[in-house]
């Protein structure tokens, strides 16, 4: 099995996918550390040094206007009073929810990642593991050889589990250096609420926890793991069942766009809570947002993902080992 693990990652090297998909996270961190520094000097240059007290507070008059204005939905109003709750609540202890610095750019863009970016970059990875066997004619080569169909399959995705694992890794570092030499690694330290809650319409911050932004960093970037493993999975999936690598990668574009999409719309549409695309944010969980849909919660957004990543594992070893190759 090492062997087989070991071929498919050579194949995939030799495609040069990690390295694009490396070169493309790289480029993008770049592009966002770069617009929110000339965003920053903007802002100094237009208000001065502001000090974080008076800009969140602000901000949270800001959110405040919005709130009584009659053009907020109800959806939305409910999602600014639980935002204008917490930031009063940080006012009220002292403590700075964006402290400057390398570890809340990686805690913001990792918050704004995990529900298309990563797991476009795991589509890419995942689109053509089989498919591109069967429309490069080497999958008969390939069943041919005295192994078992379930583990050629199995060394496929164990091959796919090392690559979103690195690919992940990669994405913390990356965003950690690039973004750290522009605004200073300082900040890991900082202290991050967490345990919000509201009950009966209440805001609740009965059960309100401080963890260090390193903690807190490493749990979305965990939750950015498991989310991309069952993207890449149902992918995998695809990949299994379609020959077409481009029919894979449109399909799982086409979900993943309907996903952002319905994360803003489906507060009356109960039954979309068990789509898996309405259930990838669990990052948001963390800094304990409103949920897309009444009644959703850590989880069970937890259970539905899992509950897709394995039918999506299963119908994959099902068909592949009793499919016919023709």
């Amino acid at each position: 099995m090492i062997n087989l693990v070991y071929n498919e990652m050579v194949k995939l090297t030799g495609k040069r996918k990690l390295l694009v998909v490396t070169l493309i996270i790289g480029v993008l961190i770049s592009v966002f550390t770069y617009a929110q520094y000339r965003q920053a000097e903007e802002n100094r240059k237009r208000f001065g040094d502001v000090n974080w007290r008076v800009a969140l507070e602000q901000r949270i008059a800001s959110w405040e206007n919005r709130i009584n204005s009659s053009r907020t939905t109800e959806e939305s109003r409910k999602e600014l009073e639980i935002r204008v709750a917490q930031q009063k609540y940080y006012l009220d202890y002292d403590i700075n929810p964006s402290e400057p610095g390398a570890p809340t750019f990686v805690r913001g863009f990792v918050e704004n990642s995990i529900n298309l970016l990563l797991p476009l970059m795991m589509m890419v990875i995942a689109a053509d593991l089989v498919s591109s066997e069967h429309s490069g004619g080497t999958m008969k080569a390939l069943l041919t050889r005295s192994v078992r169909r379930w583990k050629i399959l199995l060394s496929k995705y164990l091959a796919l589990l090392l690559s979103v694992s690195l690919i992940i890794t990669l994405f913390g570092l990356l965003s950690a250096v690039i973004s750290g030499l522009v605004f200073g690694f300082r900040g890991w330290t900082a202290p991050v609420l967490m345990g919000f809650s509201v009950n009966e319409g209440l805001f609740d911050s009965s059960g309100v926890r401080q963890v260090p932004q390193w903690q807190f960093i490493l749990m979305g970037l965990g939750l950015a793991w498991f989310v991309s493993t069952v993207v890449a999975t149902i992918t995998f999936m695809l990949s299994v069942l379609v020959r077409s690598t481009a029919a894979v990668m449109g399909i799982m574009l086409s979900c993943l766009i309907a996903g952002t999409i319905l994360n803003s719309m489906v507060e009356s549409w109960e039954s979309a809570k068990y789509l898996f695309m309405v259930n990838m944010k669990l990052i948001d969980y963390l800094v304990d947002a409103a949920p897309p849909i009444e009644g959703m919660s850590f989880g069970f957004s937890l259970s539905v993902l899992l509950a897709w990543g394995a039918a999506a594992l299963v119908i994959s070893f099902v068909s592949f080992t009793r499919r016919d190759v023709y």
